[in-house]
């Protein structure tokens, strides 16, 4: 097995297996608070679904790296550069959730790992799993695919505090252009680019047309934001009409030309603002299928979805560059059941199956997703299930994970 790397980025150990595509080397963090926990259930999870998919024909190599609180406690270092050269040089990894102070001045580690690895691109797929509690009628009815554009927008995090110098000059160069601000106003400044937003969208729409998506809709504030979310709209509409044109259709020429039917081989092109899209997912959610989003509005709709679909503790998640593919748990830290055992390992147990899917092993994928809805079906879950399931079965974290590891064996 590879050994853990350190943080001058040399290896520890004896000889490593060789590297293929059948045998790759896995970086991974474990993640801050619950995030030792549901690891190793995710990772028991993973393995034992690989080997009863393959057998010992393929195998994950996991690599150790370090960010968050436990790499701060051994070097100091919130992000050391020997992680994000480990993840560079494999170009895939997975993580559990990691902390940032609140209110503090340390930068959000989940965001600098974005940045710095330019992953662009958060994916979250939201579907609703059989068995489990949701606060509304028809959940089956959500079967969609989040495209979050994750390098601009808010999340770039220019801002001023109330009261700064730099605040007070911009409050002063806005009065210059007519725009009086309070002098105790703090200021950010929402970025975002025709390319940023362009590769974003090309991403949603060429997973789209691949996986036979019937529509991408563009999610925007346009109506109060002309430049910034306004332009998101418009950038993706002209990308669509310029790179898949034989391939896509906009929501008007579908009903100005097709009657609504829409045309073999098409991927409807279509938008919404923001507030009336979130009202539209409670009222149609079968009317949409891939939504790209600027940052914000994009992690409010994916936290959105996923309580209506029975919470964060089932909802996967990953941030894609170009030739990175960085899978991670959609939760947080939830410190105060740190090392309990306790919390629902389901969101990085899924995350690891949309890595099998990444690496192009869908029968291990397919394999742990059904062990994993089979075991919710026979209502053996977390605490947090539990509570909501009448005769439900509460089991730790680690008891659940080795019951998705029996059904695998049993499927065999």
């Amino acid at each position: 097995m590879i050994k853990e790397i350190v943080e001058n980025g040399e290896t520890m150990g004896n000889e490593d297996p060789p590297v293929t595509v059948d045998f790759p080397v896995i970086p991974f963090i474990e993640g801050d608070g619950i995030g030792p926990d549901v690891w190793r259930a995710a990772r028991m999870v993973l393995e034992a679904g690989v080997e009863a998919a393959y057998g010992e024909k393929k195998k994950i190599q996991f690599l150790e790296v370090f960010a968050g609180e436990k790499s701060y406690k051994r070097s100091g270092q919130w992000l050391p550069q020997a992680t994000l050269d480990a993840v560079k040089k494999y170009g895939i990894a997975i993580k559990g959730p990691l902390t940032t102070p609140v209110g503090e001045g340390q930068r959000s580690i989940n965001v600098a790992l974005r940045q710095e690895l330019e992953l662009f691109c958060g994916v979250r797929p939201i579907r609703y799993i059989p068995g489990v509690p949701s606060p509304v009628k028809s959940p089956e009815l959500i079967d969609m695919v989040i495209f979050r554009e994750n390098m601009e927008d808010l999340y770039r995090g220019i801002e001023w505090e109330a009261g700064s110098k730099e605040a007070l000059e911009m409050i002063a160069f806005l009065a210059k252009q007519g725009i009086e601000l309070a002098l105790d106003t703090g200021i950010g400044i929402k970025p975002m680019s025709r390319s940023n937003t362009q590769r974003l969208v090309t991403r949603a729409i060429e997973f789209a047309v691949k996986n036979d998506r019937a529509s991408v809709t563009l999610m925007h504030k346009g109506n109060i934001m002309k430049f910034t979310e306004g332009a998101f709209k418009r950038w993706g509409y002209e990308v669509a009409a310029e790179r898949f044109s034989d391939q896509t259709i906009t929501e008007k020429e579908l009903f100005e030309e097709f009657d609504g039917n829409i045309p073999p081989g098409r991927v409807v092109i279509k938008d919404r603002i923001a507030d009336n899209l979130f009202q539209q997912l409670l009222l149609r959610p079968d009317e949409y299928d891939v939504i790209a989003a600027p940052n914000l509005n994009g992690d409010y709709v994916s936290d959105a979805l996923a309580a209506q679909v029975g919470g964060l503790g089932l909802s996967p998640g990953a941030n894609m560059g170009e030739g990175i593919a960085f899978f991670e748990a959609t939760h947080g830290t939830a410190p105060k059941y740190a090392g309990l055992d306790r919390v629902n390992p389901g969101s990085l147990i899924l995350s690891g199956v949309m890595m099998l899917e990444h690496l192009g092993w869908n029968r291990a994928a397919e394999k742990i997703t059904r062990a994993l809805e089979q075991t919710i079906l026979e209502k053996i879950v977390t605490y947090d299930l539990a509570r909501q399931i009448p005769g439900a079965v509460e089991v730790k974290c680690s008891a659940f994970a080795r019951a998705v590891c029996d059904r695998l064996i049993d499927s065999r």
